[in-house]
């Protein structure tokens, strides 16, 4: 993928767009490190008179993307220290900013993070700006929401997702019910085989909106009823497994008895690196 853009967004609403090779705005980007999938810290165990480990868990690192900017300055209106100055404002350490990234197939992505230094050499025949961003959450996200749209069956109709990302994804579940129900399932075959179940089961009746979201430090469940929201989580089995997408092709069905009741599901394309 080809890279057109770098957009930097602070959380006062600033915005600093960076095309690739374009200086006139007095920048160009010179270099770009960390685009890579990060690094994974495996867990494992090893047992006396048994050769080798035994496979516990995996994370992954957080991810440090460093930019260098070149600086090019129209010796009319400015010099080399108001470019710096212009960027202060967008990269000065401990402040939030958030990356977008567009590229050439029409992927734009977003990731956002800390800025941990801005540095430059004052004198040099080359001036360039160094800056060096904490990205806690890992992944580039695609900011277009996807939404599907099905209904509940009494029987084993499935619902495909081809999901594309290239790391899992939460999605936020919203059943619409139109009926007295007791209680349903949400069955998830990933693309690797597995098999995960979600059982739910409270008293709902027509006009409730259950909203279940599974993304992984945001996931709850909530009722709305009469346009008050509560929370619901303890309709949710304590045995239940959390979906969440797997690259590739996905089936999910929504298991209720009786009349079918219209869902959606909601969910972003992450991608571990580009």
């Amino acid at each position: 993928m080809t890279l057109e853009m770098l957009e930097v967004r602070t959380s006062q609403g600033g915005l600093l767009s960076l095309p690739l090779i374009d200086p006139t705005l007095g920048f160009v980007i010179e270099n770009i490190e960390g685009l890579d999938p990060v690094k994974a810290t495996l867990v494992s165990s090893s047992f006396a008179q048994q050769d080798g480990a035994q496979y516990q868990s995996s994370r992954r690192e957080a991810r440090n993307i460093k930019v260098t900017l070149g600086l090019y300055p129209d010796w009319t209106v400015d010099d080399v220290r108001e470019l710096r100055k212009r960027l202060y404002a967008f990269f000065m350490p401990k402040t939030e900013a958030k990356l977008s990234f567009y590229h050439a197939d029409g992927l734009n992505v977003d990731i956002s993070g800390r800025i941990e230094s801005c540095e430059s050499v004052l004198f040099s025949q080359e001036p360039a700006v160094d800056v060096s961003l904490m990205c806690f959450d890992p992944d580039f996200v695609d900011p277009d929401l996807v939404t599907v749209s099905a209904n509940t069956t009494a029987g084993s109709t499935e619902v495909t997702v081809d999901y594309v990302g290239t790391v899992d994804t939460g999605i936020v579940f919203k059943l619409n019910v139109n009926r007295s129900l007791s209680e349903f399932t949400i069955y998830h075959q990933a693309a690797d085989g597995s098999l995960r179940t979600m059982d739910f089961a409270a008293s709902l009746i027509s006009g409730d909106v259950v909203t279940i979201s599974t993304i992984p430090g945001s996931k709850f469940a909530t009722l709305t009823r009469d346009a008050v929201d509560s929370s619901i989580l303890y309709a949710v089995s304590p045995h239940a497994s959390w979906i969440a997408l797997m690259t590739g092709v996905n089936q999910l069905r929504v298991y209720a008895t009786g009349a079918a009741i219209p869902y959606t599901i909601d969910y972003m394309n992450r991608y571990g690196g580009l």
